[in-house]
């Protein structure tokens, strides 16, 4: 048989290949991996992560770290610049405001007078009396823990009667019918989907007797029904004979918006039509519940107003301890309330000074981004409200335009990613929802691309 096996040489020659080979396909380490990704602003430990990932995984172990590293830096909660034209974008954090700053303690549940423990509610409750008309009020963490407070607290194991065309289902899968099972009250569907009258409640209202403990009116949200349609005023409710309350939803204060300047009267459908927390206890609700992060323009919370022995079974009821809201979110409200009582709202108040500004000056400061970026042109184009508040409501608005998708571009723009939309081939940012301050920071990263 011949000898097939190689010459000593080849054998050294062919050994140093595969040795080659091997050390080219052998992954670097974790830490040398996590190094050469270090330019990214994360702590070494993530990044040792997205190293160990990326070799645990194959090849291009460099570009797959980097990548990983991003979408972890992309998944942290930052500040951005939101052109969306969605004034209360739900995934940005709906209304923009000032937050909690400083390292000091704070006064939350402190009676600095008498030195002992005091309400957290106290001060925000008279605030919401000036402004609503209210007796008492109290805040949870958000408008369905409102909802689900006040129907624990006021209706368990009672009924309650809701027209089939409110029993809802809104944003993150909130339904009235599941909120009211949670909270141990009955749901009674009166009228139909697009017909409901006084006579449905009253008839509920017989056949019941004092099983009905509530009758609730749910703002629709993020849908509007038109056509053959009737519903019931709260004002007609209060003869049923049982406590009215009120899911108002948006958070709008009083639909005369008396913070508007004049130059924005009269007043668009969008606000004189949609429900305001003064006229429905002006209406004669015994409780309404609304959102702080939608018209109001503060911090998500939810706010409970209304009559004062109605608010303080809520504010005793065990679920109570577990809704109530912190610092986080009582600060920026409480400074929400007082631009409405002492300050300018339109300049205190973003989502208000969003509304407000002239289309003319939208168009003036579309040019000179443009001229600073040397890119783009403007457009006319809508704004929506957002946030499941004022559906189908739009205002004139104006957009910076550039051709081409660049939106991922912009979103991973450092150290503030910009937030666009991408419509005919283009990308559009609408400066309606960017605040003057940042139009500097539009046009350099505009100015960054065309480089």
């Amino acid at each position: 048989m011949p000898d097939l096996s190689l010459p000593d040489k080849a054998k050294v020659t062919n050994a140093a290949r595969v040795s080659e080979a091997n050390s080219r396909e052998r992954p670097p380490s974790v830490d040398a991996l996590a190094r050469a990704i270090g330019d990214i602003d994360l702590p070494h430990a993530v990044l040792v992560d997205c190293a160990r990932r990326s070799i645990e995984g194959g090849t291009d172990y460099e570009v797959v770290a980097r990548r990983y590293a991003q979408d972890f830096e992309g998944a942290l909660i930052g500040e951005v610049i939101n052109a969306t034209g969605v004034l209360l974008h739900t995934n940005l954090g709906r209304a923009p405001y000032a937050g909690v700053s400083g390292t000091r303690a704070l006064s939350v549940e402190y009676d600095l007078a008498e030195g002992v423990r005091g309400s957290r509610h106290d001060a925000i409750s008279e605030m919401l009396r000036l402004l609503t008309g209210a007796e008492a009020a109290i805040v949870v963490n958000n408008n369905a823990a409102a909802v689900l407070l006040v129907l624990a607290a006021l209706a368990e194991g009672r009924s309650v009667a809701v027209s089939r065309g409110e029993s809802v289902e809104i944003g993150g899968g909130f339904r009235i019918p599941e909120v009211m099972a949670r909270s141990g009250a009955r749901l009674v569907d009166v009228g139909t989907t697009n017909r409901t009258r006084l006579s449905d409640y009253s008839e509920a209202a017989r056949e019941l007797g004092d099983d009905l403990a509530l009758v609730l009116k749910v703002h629709p949200s993020n849908f509007e029904v038109s056509g053959f349609i009737e519903d019931t005023s709260i004002r007609e409710l209060t003869s049923v004979g049982v406590p009215v309350i009120a899911d108002l939803g948006s958070g709008l204060l009083d639909n005369n918006a008396p913070w508007m300047p004049a130059a924005t009267r009269p007043l668009p459908n969008w606000i004189s039509d949609e429900p305001g927390a003064v006229q429905a206890l002006n209406d004669g609700a015994d409780v309404v519940m609304f959102s702080g992060d939608k018209l109001l323009g503060g911090p998500q919370c939810g706010i409970i107003a209304g009559r004062a022995d109605l608010i303080e079974r809520c504010a005793r009821h065990p679920l109570m301890r577990a809704m109530r809201p912190g610092q986080h979110a009582l600060v920026p409200l409480q400074r929400v309330l007082l631009s409405y009582l002492i300050r300018g709202v339109i300049e205190e108040v973003p989502f208000w000074g969003m509304v407000a500004v002239a289309v003319d000056e939208l168009e003036t400061r579309a040019a000179s981004i443009i001229e600073a970026a040397n890119v783009g042109e403007i457009r006319a184009t809508h704004s929506v409200i957002g946030a499941g508040a004022a559906p189908g409501a739009t205002l004139p608005s104006v957009a910076v335009v550039v051709p081409g998708d660049v939106s991922r571009q912009l979103r991973m723009r450092r150290p503030v990613p910009i937030v666009g939309r991408v419509a005919e081939g283009h990308t559009w940012l609408d400066l309606r929802t960017v605040h003057p301050d940042d139009d500097q920071g539009v046009a350099a990263a505009l100015s960054d691309l065309v480089r």
